[in-house]
């Protein structure tokens, strides 16, 4: 959890510990650091081969001001995302050392770079400690405070869009560090409850509602489970009404996925706690949209199960009616993804009409081989949806790679007794899980499909997070949605 504060000034604060500037090539030389041990510190950084490139850092400790203070110089090129992986790189560096309060300066900051700054700070600082009765004082956050100095006057009210977006991914965070015994279909709803307080309108589908709506892919895949299955429908109008058909967001949410009677190996099933990381997408990027009031119309929705192997579970082979009318020869139970999805597709399309779907699961391990964690796969039926997605990926960081799709992978997951199989063969399991999806999209909704299997965790620290849930998917359909959808 994060509870940091930041705020904007003019000038630095004089309790402030550890000053962090951002500096480039140039600057470097040029840039009068307004410390007085200035020609000290440019030249011992030069002696350490910072160079002022981006992604370089260095720390030296001094007496300024008759205190002793942590000084921080970091490197940043023309890209729009290196300030927030400053402002990120900086917290990460002094997180646990005791520092309080940072302030950020530099020679060019402006209310965007500086707002930058401190978001990457803020998205570094969180942490999930909750479950931790016994921790050292030395591995503690320390830091309380983030002031970001000489952004100008516009920095404080651009900074709202900027934590709003930031409370979103926290709570994707949130929703996918806890453990399976915290976080199941019925948690997950009531953590989302509180978006009701931003004017979120909330609508829950029970288990008798989805069975009278015919939704037999996705009870299929609960029906193993003592936690009963739920539907959480999020939906946002900040239009008043002028936007008829809504933007729709569809998150897989398997809150644990054992695989099912198709069981998986022991080793690393402990990770499947984070198979509801398209779900926690969608419900943070809600909350980000709904944070800063966006002027436009969208509907969120998190198909919600748990995937267990009991003796009421479903058999490979069994045969299953999805909500479409379509039915599916379940071949593997740990293709299960795709069978939750095809019902929330189906029924988003029928309640809500929605002329742009964009569906987020961590659906493949085919799309790690592919792709291994730096990319999440892209598979859309318009190549203008494609697009605006690509370029919203690049703007944040949450970077997209297109995957081909097309009639011959359709074929691989033809089925002999029913309308089709949930998997094809091992190859190309990416597209032919695309390709399934695709059988319940109707002719005239742009739809895109958002494979994150090998974004939503980090097995290492990254860029903007700890190590574990990354918060991926937020910033970029909040980004979507602000440069396509709103004035």
């Amino acid at each position: 959890m994060t509870d940091l504060k930041i705020t904007f000034a003019d000038s630095r604060p004089d309790d402030a510990d550890t000053i962090v500037f951002i500096v480039n090539k140039e600057s470097l030389d040029s840039y009068a650091f307004p410390i007085a041990e200035a020609d000290n510190l440019r030249d011992t950084a030069k002696m350490a081969r910072f160079k002022g490139d981006a992604g370089q850092s260095f720390l030296l400790i001094v007496r300024e001001g008759g205190k002793m203070r942590r000084i921080i110089l970091l490197g940043v090129g023309d890209g729009g995302l290196d300030h927030q992986r400053a402002g990120a790189k900086a917290l990460a560096k002094v997180q646990t050392s005791g520092a309080t309060h940072i302030a950020i300066e530099g020679p060019d900051l402006n209310a965007v770079k500086g707002c930058e700054a401190a978001y990457g700070a803020l998205l570094r600082n969180w942490r999930i400690d909750k479950y931790h009765t016994k921790m050292a004082e030395t591995s503690k956050p320390t830091v309380k405070e983030i002031t970001v100095v000489g952004a100008g006057p516009d920095a404080q009210a651009q900074w709202a869009s900027y934590a709003a977006r930031a409370d979103g991914v926290f709570l994707t965070r949130e929703l996918v560090s806890e453990p399976a015994n915290i976080i199941y279909p019925e948690t997950f709803v009531e953590r989302c409850q509180h978006l009701k307080d931003l004017g979120v309108e909330i609508t829950v589908l029970d288990e008798k509602q989805m069975e009278k709506l015919g939704m037999g892919a996705l009870l299929g895949v609960a029906q193993g489970s003592v936690r009963p299955a739920r539907m959480l429908v999020m939906r946002w109008d900040g239009t008043n009404g002028a936007q008829k058909r809504p933007v729709a967001l569809v998150g897989k949410g398997v809150t644990f996925d054992t695989g099912g009677i198709s069981i998986k190996p022991a080793a690393g099933m402990e990770d499947m706690k984070w198979d509801m990381g398209g779900a926690g997408a969608v419900a943070g990027a809600m909350k980000a949209i709904a944070g800063r009031k966006a002027k436009a119309h969208v509907v969120g929705v998190c198909g919600l199960v748990e995937n267990m192997p009991d003796a009421n579970a479903q058999r490979p082979g069994d045969v299953v009616t999805s909500m479409s009318g379509q039915t599916i020869e379940v071949i593997n139970t740990d293709a299960e993804g795709r069978l939750v999805l095809c019902d929330a597709l189906h029924w988003t399309q029928k309640e809500y009409n929605p002329e742009y779907i964009v569906d987020l699961a961590t659906l493949t391990g085919a799309i790690l081989v592919a792709l291994a964690h730096e990319y999440a796969g892209l598979f859309a039926n318009d190549d203008g949806l494609a697009d605006k997605l690509t370029k919203a990926g690049e703007a944040v960081g949450d970077e997209l790679w297109r995957m081909p799709m097309g009639s011959a992978y359709d074929k691989m997951i033809d089925s002999p007794i029913a309308d089709m199989k949930n998997v094809g063969s091992r190859w190309g399991g990416s597209t032919t899980a695309a390709q399934f999806l695709k059988r319940f999209i109707q002719k005239d909704v742009k739809w895109a499909h958002l494979d994150i299997a090998g974004m939503a965790w980090g097995d290492k620290a990254g860029p903007l997070w700890a190590k574990g849930a990354t918060g991926y998917g937020v910033a970029l359909l909040d980004r979507f949605i602000a440069d396509n959808f709103e004035d």
